[in-house]
């Protein structure tokens, strides 16, 4: 079986799992028992500081682990990313869609991650953020762990602005610009999200650039960063984003099937450098087309 040097790393969740394996195989169920315990007993689960962990080992929430991914016949995803920027301390890339960040699911060497570390070399590559596997534009990675830290604290203190562009469904009858507050929080199955009552814990701001008849042309901000948060709130607003096949409800789609690609791009990123101070800014090369 192939597997990769490149670790995937979590952590680990509030649950009532009493050992590690208990814990992995519900929160993955797509991995049988019998991998999980196959990777334990070569080494392959470890803790942050790379020590080997055992399967009965009690689940800590709030530990981070370390485990490496391992797939057979890994589909090869037919899109390349391009190289926007690239210095000691940072790299920008613009990414494609249906390509994952990281390895997740079936996907460990066709991952951008994995295609960067492999183009340039640098093992010390690291996502700074995330954006779906379908969503396309660009991603910032650090390239220096020495530098790292004053990089994620933009993320953490809401310094970066993130500008998203996106095709739905018109929404003639709401006044833009305007901006959408509420409580996301996990929904069925496991990896969706979904509104819920309560105090809102995210906000979305959204703006009209292009009308043009029954599908326009959407500016979204995500003031802060849940999971798909732009995705769930179109879908509440009543124009979830065209190709989504999550929301506002959950669609079959083939691994392989690049026909209908969701029209949602990560456009732009703005940030004041935190080593030198100058005003930095990046813009996806990438467009949506109407279907």
């Amino acid at each position: 079986m192939p597997d990769t040097d490149l670790p995937s790393r979590l952590q680990l969740p509030p649950g009532a799992w009493p050992n590690l394996v208990e814990g992995l195989c519900a929160r993955f169920p797509g991995v049988s028992r019998a991998q999980w315990l196959d990777r334990f007993a070569r080494g392959r689960v470890q803790a942050a500081d790379g020590t080997a962990l055992t399967a009965q080992q009690p689940w800590l929430a709030g530990q981070e682990i370390v485990y490496f991914r391992e797939v057979e016949a890994e589909p090869v995803i037919p899109f390349s990313e391009q190289v926007l920027h690239h210095d000691e301390h940072l790299l920008v890339a613009d990414k494609p869609h249906f390509l994952p960040v990281t390895p997740a699911g079936r996907y460990v060497r066709q991952t951008l991650l994995a295609r960067l570390i492999a183009s340039t070399g640098n093992r010390e590559l690291v996502p700074l953020h995330r954006i779906d596997r379908g969503t396309a534009g660009l991603v910032l990675f650090s390239c220096n762990p020495q530098s790292r830290a004053a990089y994620q604290r933009l993320f953490a203190q809401r310094l970066i602005r993130k500008h998203y562009q996106a095709l739905a469904p018109a929404l003639p009858e709401l006044v833009f610009p305007l901006e959408r507050n509420s409580r996301i929080e996990r929904g069925e199955p496991f990896h969706r999200m979904a509104e819920h009552d309560g105090l809102a814990n995210c906000c979305s701001r959204i703006e009209v650039i292009e009308r043009g008849g029954a599908i326009w042309r959407y500016a979204l901000e995500p003031v802060t960063g849940r999971k798909h948060q732009l995705r769930v709130h179109m879908a509440a607003l009543g124009a979830p984003i065209i190709g989504d096949d999550c929301y506002p409800q959950l669609l079959p789609r083939a691994p392989d099937d690049y026909r209908a690609p969701l029209q949602l791009l990560a456009k732009r990123l703005a940030f004041v450098d935190p080593l030198d101070g100058r005003q930095r800014e990046f813009i996806s090369e990438r467009t949506l087309s109407y279907p």
